[in-house]
């Protein structure tokens, strides 16, 4: 066991090309080693001071801002990606598109985009132990540990940037398909609902819709009608955790699979039937700009042969549930 020091106060000035992206990440990148919890910690007890004042996590830092640095001392038990394992090497066969400024990956369900929380490393770790020579790796956006789909990772700062940008204006369209309980309305094409995040006493995050929750818009299109269940095309206007999981339950239709927002007796059922009892949710289309003067980038995810089984069977018309 080891240990990582910084003994002295730091002052940094926020460069130009570090300008946009959130004080957490941009402390991560400064105390290297240093774990996210106690990073947060840090934030949380107002130790790190932005021109003389507390910030949040999620603050986004200015060119020319002053960050104020405490010192950090802990204790460092190194893990190592295991790049041997099949579920890290397959990552770099699940790369769907790549070019000098980004990836896209077809995420598997189950592996998380970043470690923490239990995890000792997720995706973007392990991807940068696979290219240890790669000079810039880093997620533009994320998704839940039990989505799978379509996932952005920018090579370079100055992509990270525009496509951040892009998020921002919300000019990048993900969709996602998603199997949901009941006969879902063509008549309902958007669900507009404010969401908040809430901690339960198990520590267990879930989301829901209240008025003083933040302003949170799901764009839905009906693809299949099934016995009692529909597959449907998302499209999350906004970014909100788990909003087109929150935003489906609350019209009624939650998630095939989903152990937080779904419907217990069909969740069951999968299993009975002999069908992946994961969260139906997949990321399948991503368009973006590289650049200002691009043309947009269509990249698709094929549904997983679980999934597609599930459809299968329903197409069969048997039933879950």
């Amino acid at each position: 066991m080891s240990e990582i020091s910084y003994p002295k106060v730091q002052f940094v000035e926020v460069q130009p090309e570090e300008a946009g992206q959130r004080i957490d990440n941009f402390l991560v990148k400064k105390l290297k080693g240093v774990p996210k919890s106690r990073i947060y910690k840090m934030l949380r007890k107002g130790e790190v001071r932005i021109n003389k004042g507390r910030v949040k996590a999620e603050y986004k830092i200015v060119e020319g801002d002053s960050v104020r640095i405490p010192p950090v001392r802990v204790s460092e038990s190194k893990t190592d990606v295991p790049t041997g394992l099949n579920k890290v090497q397959n990552l770099e066969k699940a790369i769907i598109y790549e070019d000098e400024r980004v990836i896209v990956l077809n995420k598997p369900h189950g592996m998380a985009v970043h470690g923490g929380s239990g995890m000792s490393y997720g995706v973007i770790e392990a991807l940068r132990a696979l290219r240890p020579k790669a000079p810039y790796l880093e997620l533009v956006h994320r998704l839940d540990r039990d989505t799978s789909g379509c996932l952005l990772i920018a090579k370079k700062r100055s992509a990270l940037r525009y496509l951040h940008q892009q998020l921002q204006k919300k000019t990048m369209t993900k969709r996602y398909w998603a199997l949901v309980n009941g006969l879902w309305s063509e008549k309902l094409k958007q669900v507009d609902a404010p969401l908040a995040k809430n901690q339960v006493k198990s520590g267990e995050r879930l989301v829901r819709v209240t008025e003083e929750g933040k302003a949170s818009l799901t764009s839905f299109r009906v693809i299949e009608k099934f016995n009692n269940f529909s597959l449907v095309s998302a499209e999350p206007i906004t970014g909100r955790t788990h909003q087109i999981r929150v935003h489906a339950q609350y019209v009624g239709h939650g998630l095939v699979g989903d152990p937080k927002y779904g419907v217990d007796q069909i969740n069951q059922s999968l299993k009975s039937n002999k069908l992946s009892e994961r969260l139906f949710l997949h990321a399948y289309s991503l368009k973006f700009k590289i650049q200002v003067d691009a043309k947009p980038i269509t990249v698709e995810a094929p549904l997983p042969k679980e999934l597609e089984k599930t459809l299968t069977y329903l197409r069969a018309g048997k039933a879950i549930g």
